[in-house]
């Protein structure tokens, strides 16, 4: 299967929630993907906050060219997750 989104929403400066077709969904935190030139306008929440799923290959998208693979965002961690970590280890101090 050819992995792809199905859904995306911004829900923070940087985190994505991206539903995929293999029915997972996922939080992610895309800052470690902006690497490069053509990723430097991405690195502005303003100018983040204009991506857009780009339904017939299932990627997200930017105005300037840039975009991000299904693959490389579905292989980050989720940020529901380490949320998550993060309250219980407040819990435990």
């Amino acid at each position: 299967m050819i992995l792809r989104i199905t859904h995306a929403r911004h829900l923070a400066p940087f985190v994505l929630e991206l539903k995929f077709n293999d029915g997972a969904t996922k939080r992610v935190d895309v800052r470690s993907l902006l690497h490069g030139p053509m990723f430097a306008p991405l690195r502005k929440p303003s100018y983040f906050r204009r991506g857009t799923l780009e339904r017939e290959c299932g990627t997200m998208c930017w105005p300037n060219g840039a975009d991000l693979a299904p693959e490389a965002l579905y292989e980050l961690p989720d940020h529901a997750d380490r949320d998550k970590k993060k309250r219980r280890k407040a819990l435990v101090k």
